[in-house]
């Protein structure tokens, strides 16, 4: 892979010179069929689109506009699945800019986009917090013709979330209620997060939160049909990386997400960031009624809670009770080198 990366970054360097070259009918004035074919790394669709699928799968996505680049220049026709996987390869990395580039030159070669691709963009509108744009997409897909899913919906509150936009947020669980559909985990996930991130803090945020708690525990199926989230599946798109969920980088993890606390994954991690101890707890002890027990990503948030409010002393009991049963993954193992600095420092 070494050599392929190399080849995109001094090829996309020479895209432009390489368009002038290949619009003379050749790729240069002293290029050979032979040394062509040694420095090309891809021949035809399926070959570029394997190349699209390594890229994302490296994390290089700053990477896949140059290979897309090449593609056109070799003549290449991209097909709807080249798009799909760029755009799911943007939607990984955050390139919202790019995404709508992927979109653009979809449309200019006859092929609409269709809810699966919606989806993958307005969930890059979440990674990048822009709002705006995920309302926009939504009115050019009601625009289009094209029919929300319920996995379109959610992905539409857990992005407006990402601002702490209230009012976008309902107004997205009222069209849900009006087309028939109940709220799950992620949609209430989303609502904590929405909370979490509204500016400024009021007094009335941590009840809210423990509030789409407690609702959480009667949530229905959206609907779903069975292909709904195939696609997802294929391109190794998880709901939780789908929906912005702060599991979203642990869930392929053996044994460090229950997939079944869900809301508890958020409302522990709002609590980290928010620095609410005291709902920390409340929270915990509903984790302990509810007959769980805690996971290391809501060991994590508790770690990270405590540690940010101050308290040690917590900090510490929680992380040796946990490791007291279960090997710790390697965060956590940071974490306690972390408390063993501070406990030092503070008995210095």
């Amino acid at each position: 892979m070494g050599l392929l990366n190399n080849s995109l970054l001094l090829r996309g360097r020479l895209r432009h010179a390489a368009a002038t070259a290949a619009a003379a009918g050749r790729r240069g004035v002293a290029t050979s069929t032979e040394e062509y074919m040694r420095r090309n790394y891809a021949n035809n669709v399926s070959e570029y689109n394997t190349v699209f699928g390594s890229l994302t799968a490296q994390r290089r996505h700053y990477l896949l506009r140059y290979a897309y680049d090449d593609m056109i220049l070799d003549g290449v026709q991209p097909v709807r699945d080249t798009f799909h996987n760029l755009i799911v390869g943007t939607m990984k990395g955050s390139r919202l800019q790019d995404a709508f580039y992927f979109r653009d030159q979809m449309r200019e070669m006859g092929l609409q986009p269709d809810v699966n691709l919606y989806n993958f963009m307005i969930s890059t509108c979440g990674k990048c917090k822009n709002s705006d744009a995920a309302i926009m997409l939504l009115e050019e897909m009601k625009a289009h013709g094209v029919k929300l899913k319920g996995e379109t919906y959610i992905c539409l509150l857990n992005a407006l979330a990402a601002t702490g936009r209230t009012d976008q947020v309902y107004a997205i669980v009222r069209d849900m209620t009006a087309a028939g559909l109940g709220l799950n985990k992620f949609c209430y996930a989303g609502l904590i997060t929405t909370f979490k991130n509204k500016t400024p803090t009021t007094e009335e945020t941590m009840p809210k939160i423990l509030e789409f708690v407690q609702q959480s525990k009667g949530w229905k199926n959206v609907e779903r049909v069975s292909n709904d989230s195939a696609e997802n599946i294929m391109m190794n798109v998880t709901e939780e990386e789908l929906y912005n969920l702060p599991t979203a980088e642990y869930v392929h993890r053996r044994g460090f997400v229950s997939k079944q606390m869900t809301i508890y994954h958020v409302a522990t991690h709002a609590c980290a960031d928010l620095k609410s101890k005291e709902t920390l707890e409340v929270l915990l002890d509903m984790v302990t009624k509810d007959g769980f027990t805690y996971d290391a990503f809501i060991v994590m948030q508790a770690l990270r809670c405590y540690l940010r409010c101050g308290d040690i002393d917590s900090a510490v009991k929680t992380f040796e009770e946990y490791t007291s049963s279960k090997f710790p993954p390697g965060e956590l193992c940071v974490v306690s080198k972390t408390l063993e600095t501070m406990d030092f420092s503070l008995r210095k």
